[in-house]
């Protein structure tokens, strides 16, 4: 194999992740040009390891790993301030959401273990209940993380001043609800599928 082949082969490889992205978002990543304006206005900023104008460019270069067990895409508040100040117009909340669902089917979950738990147990109860019992929420979050009576004094004070339902709330239209769910499963296998057999294809 020549020197050429091997580069053209290593071009393609790189190329995927940010292909992958851009199909599964919407957006064009691609068209970053490193203004650096969402990173300038992330009121999160300060709190990530890998700025969104780096994240943007890291999706470019290829580097899958390096972006989904970064901390920055868990950190992402969705406040959509990147977004507005995008000169390109790329939806770089969006992004995010995209980059969250893909560390999440990778098994990237180690850094912020407490929020990709969080996230999956609000989900969860949502799509049991039609909406969010918090005091459910917080019993199976801190069960799941090992620590079961973490809020058990709080809740106790904020049941005592009426500020927490000992029972969840009736939802109408619960039924409906939970085959839109339902829908949405069967959607994420089939595109799963499809771009399993996407990558087959190329191998």
């Amino acid at each position: 194999m020549s020197v050429s082949d091997v580069v053209r082969l290593t071009d393609a490889k790189l190329k995927e992740f940010v292909t992958e992205v851009e199909r599964l978002s919407g957006q064009k990543v691609s068209q970053c040009y490193q203004c650096g304006k969402c990173s300038a206005g992330c009121p999160m900023a300060f709190a990530m390891d890998i700025d969104p104008a780096r994240i943007m460019r890291l999706i470019q270069l290829g580097q899958r790993e390096d972006v989904l067990r970064s901390r920055t895409i868990w950190i992402c508040a969705a406040c959509q301030t990147c977004t507005t100040r995008c000169p390109q117009e790329v939806e770089i909340a969006h992004v995010m959401d995209v980059l969250r669902s893909m560390a999440l089917k990778a098994g990237y979950t180690e850094a912020e273990r407490e929020i990709t738990e969080a996230l999956s147990q609000f989900v969860e109860n949502i799509e049991r209940r039609g909406r969010v019992f918090e005091p459910e929420l917080a019993i199976r979050l801190n069960i799941a993380l090992g620590r079961p009576f973490k809020d058990f004094g709080k809740g106790i004070k904020l049941f005592m001043r009426g500020k927490l339902p000992m029972l969840p709330e009736r939802v109408r239209g619960l039924k409906e609800l939970r085959g839109i769910w339902e829908m949405v499963r069967k959607l994420e296998l089939s595109e799963g599928e499809r771009h399993g057999g996407e990558g087959t294809k190329h191998s």
